[in-house]
């Protein structure tokens, strides 16, 4: 593998590769003909739709992932995987582009970065709090299902929200919340990335 990575890596010791020695996939010992096909006129790992599939003959995983209903347009051509993660190296976790995952998320969701006049703690912190980068089951990439991601952080104090059940919806014996009729947390609390409101203190405008 080293031989056959050599005879690329002679000619090809650009930016782009600086972080191939000690990478994840130079660990792994993939070959660059593994993923790039020499003497072609289009290399597919170079062209942003046949991109994906090529990562896929490896993580499958993530294959299966983004045929889930919320993900990012990956399989539609929109997006590919070097976007947001770097195949040659990286000194980052998951060999992603940018230093920080919040700041890959950053560079396409520009808007949720702030300066916010409230902000909400976990979107500073790490978008994976709340977040799946691949796909998800529930709406935006949630990892959970509000009001259960909600309460991983706050508790129930100042309105209960307990589940939604026959015995918990207003008038049951449950002593359920109103405030989960529609759904969940976000239905009042809509600026959950942070609000520049001047009474946006609960993120509710």
């Amino acid at each position: 593998m080293q031989e056959r990575n050599q005879t690329c890596l002679g000619c090809h010791q650009a930016r782009a590769r600086i972080g191939w020695h000690a990478s994840t996939h130079e660990r792994s010992g993939v070959a660059c003909a593994d993923c790039h096909r020499i003497h072609q006129d289009r290399d597919p790992v170079l062209v942003k739709s046949s991109e994906p599939d090529v990562c896929f003959s490896c993580h499958r995983q993530k294959r299966a992932d983004f045929q889930k209903p919320s993900t990012h347009p990956v399989r539609f051509g929109l997006m590919g995987c070097s976007d947001c993660h770097s195949p040659h190296g990286s000194t980052t976790t998951a060999m992603l582009n940018k230093p920080t995952l919040n700041q890959t998320c950053f560079s396409c969701h520009g808007d949720k970065r702030g300066p916010l006049l409230w902000e909400h703690a976990p979107v500073a912190e790490d978008c994976s709090l709340c977040h799946t980068a691949h796909g998800s089951l529930r709406n935006a990439l949630l990892t959970k299902t509000p009001p259960l991601l909600c309460q991983q952080c706050h508790a129930p104090a100042d309105h209960p929200s307990v589940a939604r059940t026959s015995q918990s919806l207003p008038g049951g014996s449950a002593g359920g919340s109103v405030f989960l009729v529609a759904g969940g947390c976000t239905s009042c609390h809509s600026r959950v990335h942070g609000s520049n409101h001047p009474a946006g203190a609960k993120l509710l405008r």
